[in-house]
């Protein structure tokens, strides 16, 4: 256990518990939802018991905290089992999912302020995921609500919010320490190593990268009208 404060750690599990309400309300899958809770416990475990905190190991055991999520993303999408199900999946609930982004980013910024992460990864340094966040509801509002703008608009937004993510993926990643590590050495990032902030890496990251990336799927489909 990090000491970061019990109100912060109360507030990011509430968090993660909110960002795995959102996904299973985009199918509402009970055998999908029980595989990403029997991984967030492993991960969990792992992270309580410092797994991901022990430096000069080879790979750097960071890698296994941030890739198998996403290579795992990547990877069901590119099946025909994770295109079926991509394709069944609601629209509406995987744009509000990003609403969580909000919170994460409060979050992270609490954890720089407390020692654990640089403020290259907040909203004061580099990281201007939040606007994904703050946008999301709007975002709802104008395309399924208003129908203000239709699925180009949606898309767009995605698209930009997506990029928005993969940028703080690289900052996380170079501030991380690791051989690779070019940031942030005087406070390098390690806040994520500590659980339960191990979740946000290897459990929100992935279904946030998910939501954006089964979206743009299904708003590319030609038949797809929103």
């Amino acid at each position: 256990m990090t000491e970061i404060s019990i109100p912060l750690t109360i507030f990011f599990v509430l968090t993660t518990i909110l960002t795995l309400w959102f996904f299973y309300k985009s199918y509402n899958s009970k055998n999908t939802l029980a595989g990403i809770l029997i991984w967030t416990c492993i991960v969990g475990v792992l992270g309580y018991f410092g797994f991901y905190r022990v430096l000069n190991t080879n790979p750097p055991r960071f890698i296994f905290l941030l890739f198998p999520g996403i290579l795992f993303v990547v990877l069901h999408l590119f099946t025909k089992r994770g295109k079926r199900y991509s394709d069944k999946q609601n629209l509406n609930w995987l744009t509000l999912l990003h609403t969580i982004r909000v919170p994460v980013e409060i979050v992270l910024y609490y954890v720089y302020v407390e020692g654990y992460i640089p403020d290259l990864m907040t909203f004061e340094g580099y990281n201007f995921d939040v606007l994904s966040g703050l946008s999301a509801p709007i975002i709802y509002y104008a395309v399924f609500v208003k129908n203000w703008i239709g699925r180009k608009g949606l898309l767009i937004w995605n698209i930009l919010c997506l990029g928005l993510l993969i940028n703080i993926l690289i900052i996380a990643v170079l501030c991380a320490q690791t051989p690779i590590q070019k940031f942030a050495f005087d406070q390098p990032n390690i806040g994520v190593t500590y659980f339960p902030f191990v979740w946000l890496p290897a459990v929100i990251v992935p279904i946030v990268l998910y939501s954006h990336l089964a979206s743009i799927r299904l708003l590319l489909k030609k038949n797809k009208v929103l």
